[in-house]
C-alpha cells in the first residue's frame, strides 16, 4: 500500500512546500541572497532553485541519483528542443514585430526574469515534476494527471488583473497553455526542453513587442499565438509519423492508461 501512494504523496507534499515557500518566503528570501550577491536577477534565480529544494529531495528520494535527470526530462533534446521552439514561435516574432514597436524601454533583468527563469522553472516545477510525476510514472491519464498541476499554474498567473472578464480570460489561456505545455512535453518523447523553450521563446517575443498587458492579451496578439500552437500541433503530429510513433495521448489514456 505505501509504495503504491508513495509517489503521488511525495510529489503533492513536495510540490505543496514548494509552492507555499514561492508564496510566502520567495521575497525574503531573494533579499538574503542580495545581501551577499548584490545582483538582481542572480538573487531571483537562486531563490528559486532554492525553493525548489522539496522537489529535489522528492526525486531523489522516488528515484534513483542517476535518474534524477531523467525523471525531469533534462537529460537530452536540448538543442531539439530550441529549434522546434523557434521555429514554431516565428509566427509571434515576426507578426508581433510588423504589428507593434519593439519595445526599448525592455530592461536585461526583465528577460532574465519574465523570460528565461520564468519559463525554465515553471517548466522544470510545473510540467517536469508535478504533472510529470503522476503522467509518466503511474497510471493516471492525461486529463487526470493534468488537472490540478494546471488549475494551480493558471491560478498562479490570476494576479496580473482585478477585472473579472480579465481574469476569466486569463485563467482559460493559461490553462489551455499549461495543456500545451504539458502535451509537446509527453509528445516529444519526455522531452522538457521542449516546452521549456516554447514557454521562454513565447514570453520573450511577448515581452520584447509588449504583446499585451497580462497573459490574456488582445485581437492581434492572439492571432499570432493561435497561430503559433497551430504550428506546434502541426509539426508535432508530423515528427510522430515521420518517425512512425502513434500520438502518446489518445483516447486509451486521456483518462487512465491501460495495464501493461
Amino acid at each position: 500500500m505505501y509504495k503504491t501512494i508513495k509517489l503521488p504523496l511525495f510529489t503533492l507534499v513536495a510540490f505543496g512546500l514548494y509552492y507555499w515557500l514561492q508564496n510566502t518566503m520567495f521575497r525574503q528570501i531573494q533579499d538574503f541572497y542580495h545581501l551577499f550577491i548584490m545582483q538582481d536577477s542572480l538573487s531571483y534565480i537562486l531563490t528559486y532553485i532554492s525553493i525548489g529544494i522539496p522537489i529535489f529531495i522528492a526525486l531523489l528520494k522516488l528515484h534513483q541519483p542517476k535518474d534524477f535527470f531523467h525523471a525531469l526530462g533534462l537529460q537530452r533534446g536540448a538543442l531539439l528542443g530550441f529549434l522546434f521552439a523557434f521555429i514554431c514561435t516565428l509566427p509571434m516574432l515576426i507578426g508581433y514585430a510588423f504589428v507593434y514597436d519593439f519595445n526599448t524601454e525592455i530592461t536585461l533583468k526583465q528577460i532574465i526574469v519574465g523570460a528565461l527563469a520564468a519559463g525554465f522553472f515553471e517548466e522544470l516545477y510545473f510540467r517536469g515534476f508535478f504533472f510529470g510525476q503522476f503522467f509518466r510514472y503511474t497510471r493516471l491519464g492525461f486529463v487526470l494527471a493534468l488537472l490540478i498541476p494546471s488549475i494551480v499554474f493558471a491560478s498562479a498567473h490570476l494576479y496580473q488583473s482585478q477585472d473579472l472578464a480579465i481574469l476569466i480570460g486569463i485563467f482559460i489561456t493559461t490553462l489551455m497553455g499549461s495543456a500545451l505545455f504539458a502535451w509537446t512535453y509527453v509528445e516529444w518523447d519526455d522531452n522538457l526542453w521542449v516546452p521549456i523553450f516554447l514557454h521562454v521563446l513565447m514570453n520573450l517575443f511577448w515581452m520584447l513587442f509588449s504583446a499585451g498587458e497580462n497573459a490574456y492579451g488582445n485581437l492581434y496578439s492572439n492571432i499570432f499565438r493561435f497561430s503559433t500552437i497551430g504550428l506546434v500541433i502541426l509539426v508535432t503530429i508530423i515528427y510522430k509519423k515521420r518517425k512512425g510513433k502513434p500520438l502518446v495521448i489518445n483516447r486509451k489514456t486521456l483518462w487512465m492508461k491501460p495495464k501493461e
